[in-house]
């Protein structure tokens, strides 16, 4: 086991690897062949489940933040107006006062939003080790992780997706087959990323966060890391470009049932909702109040539906 910042790694590598050992056996039990085989590529989507189910409640806390990063844009912008060009420090004090308390007000920070990607972090760089050192176990040159020994990681390199074995590199394979299955991979892994992040800010982002400083950076972003991920995916092992992918394939799944469900106020997909439940409620015979007062009124069959303000109704 290597030392420094490697070995804080090794925990999270024996979990990876029991995990990817443990969903093995399951699939073998249920009729898929042992050893070398598909079994061990879908240990790694196995993976990618386990971890995010896990995840889940950070995922929640993930959508409160960002809508609440979305719904203070124009308070935040206020504040900058405010302040701007006043270098004094009684200003600069000021404006980082103010700016903390908006974001008390709204209930989150900066980096919440970025707390699912930092703690998948390191099981990525884990399972990066643990792929990466396949070959070294096999050969009796590196000590066993958990439960992958010698025998287990010659399995697992054996294995393969398409004629590519879960262990190859682009930079290092000379197999023609493997390096066109990591292109494959690695345009699989940016385009989910590219998707992940636009449906989150084109879709469930009110008019006013889609303006302003953060606005620009969020769209910067989305054209950067899936050209980062492509740049730096000929680097990675075709096991952890399955994982990276699978892992976009169910934010991007996680993300629309979030954003259809409960969308940010104000934003693209709140008005969809809107007029979907206008729809419904029409084809009732129901009349449905603005979003703020959210009543639901039954008429007599027959009778034309006319838009009624809830004070006038109570009036009447």
């Amino acid at each position: 086991m290597d030392g420094g910042i490697f070995a804080l790694l090794y925990p999270i590598e024996w979990v990876v690897a029991w995990i990817m050992t443990g969903s093995h056996t399951l699939f073998t039990a249920l009729g898929l062949p042992e050893g070398p085989g598909v079994a061990w590529v879908l240990s790694i989507v196995a993976l990618v489940i386990v971890i995010r189910i896990v995840l889940i409640p950070l995922f929640f806390k993930q959508i409160r933040a960002s809508r609440g990063m979305q719904m203070m844009q124009p308070e935040m912008q206020a504040i900058q107006k405010k302040y701007k060009g006043k270098t004094d420090p009684a200003s600069r004090e000021a404006m980082t006062r103010e700016t903390m308390e908006l974001y008390k007000k709204h209930g989150t920070n900066p980096f919440a939003s970025c707390l699912p990607i930092l703690l998948q972090s390191p099981i990525f760089f884990a399972l990066f080790r643990v792929l990466n050192n396949l070959k070294s176990i096999s050969e009796g040159n590196h000590d066993a992780i958990g439960p992958i020994n010698q025998q287990v990681a010659a399995d697992i390199e054996s294995s393969t997706l398409f004629g590519a074995q879960l262990s190859d590199v682009f930079m290092s394979t000379d197999s023609l087959t493997s390096r066109i299955v990591v292109i494959a991979l690695i345009v699989a892994m940016s385009a989910t990323t590219f998707f992940t992040q636009r449906q989150l800010t084109m879709k469930n982002m009110p008019k006013a966060a889609l303006e302003g400083p953060m606005a620009s950076t969020q769209k910067m972003m989305l054209y950067l890391l899936p050209l980062v991920f492509a740049i730096s995916g000929v680097n990675f092992p075709v096991g952890v470009l399955i994982y990276w992918t699978v892992t976009n394939i169910w934010s991007m799944g996680q993300q629309f049932y979030t954003i259809k469900r409960m969308p940010a106020p104000g934003s693209e997909a709140e008005r969809l909702l809107n007029e979907k439940r206008a729809r419904k409620a029409a084809a009732k015979g129901l009349v449905i109040d603005a979003p703020e007062t959210a009543e639901v009124t039954e008429l007599p069959r027959g009778q034309r539906v006319q838009p009624q303000r809830k004070n006038r109704r109570k009036k009447g």
